[in-house]
């Protein structure tokens, strides 16, 4: 099953009214999508945004989720992505968005094999007028209160994070997470960035099934 989140695919105008958004709000759009079609527990999947949903999701409900796969995760902000945060706040008003949303994918993505993975974000940042895109843009440049509760509060949810080995933004912070909670796993992807299964989907795949199998 996949979720279309706020602002994404056929939700794009569902919520034009909606000044701001909370990780607390869309999640509760994802347990609603749950709820409706019937499904009490499941295994998560979620890339680099999503994982705080994700996370967010076993915070609120953690009943509901068997385990977690964050690939691309997001689980503490450095210094420099924290610096590129603000720095895109300030300039929100005044530069267009999709220019501004280049410059943040060439950051987090600077590679040449990274290549496909800056196109596909660039190509679904079109998809987006630019009132929705200011929104999930203040969503995350407030979100490092919520990354130190999770940090510091383990779930105890069976949970996998597989990381690029270039994932120079996240992958540092991601070794301490999992160094520090006993129901983390780490499988790091070698000559990948931060979207793990667009530029490695067949080894995603693998890690993530056979992560999923020993499981069960």
């Amino acid at each position: 099953m996949l979720v279309d989140l706020r602002g994404h695919g056929r939700s794009k105008n569902s919520f034009q009214n909606m000044k701001r958004y909370t990780f607390q709000t869309i999640t509760k759009d994802v347990i609603e999508v749950l709820d409706h079609i019937s499904i009490k527990k499941a295994h998560f999947v979620g890339i680099s945004l999503g994982t705080i949903i994700i996370r967010e999701l076993a915070e609120m409900q953690s009943e509901r989720v068997e385990s977690m796969i964050m690939g691309g995760a997001i689980m503490r902000m450095n210094l420099r992505s924290k610096f590129l945060l603000k720095l895109g706040f300030w300039l929100k008003s005044v530069i267009p968005y999709m220019l501004l949303y280049r410059f943040f994918a060439f950051i987090i993505m600077p590679k040449a094999n990274h290549k496909e993975s800056r196109s596909l974000f660039i190509r679904e940042a079109k998809k987006l007028y630019q009132k929705e895109f200011i929104r999930w843009f203040k969503l995350a440049a407030d979100v490092n209160s919520r990354l130190r509760w999770f940090w510091d509060n383990e779930i105890g949810i069976p949970t996998l994070y597989v990381m690029g080995a270039e994932d120079h933004m996240f992958l540092h912070s991601i070794r301490k997470i999992v160094a520090q909670h006993d129901s983390a796993q780490l499988q790091i992807i070698p000559d990948c960035g931060h979207v793990v299964n667009i530029e490695q989907p067949e080894v995603f795949n693998q890690l993530t099934i056979q992560y999923l199998k020993e499981l069960n």
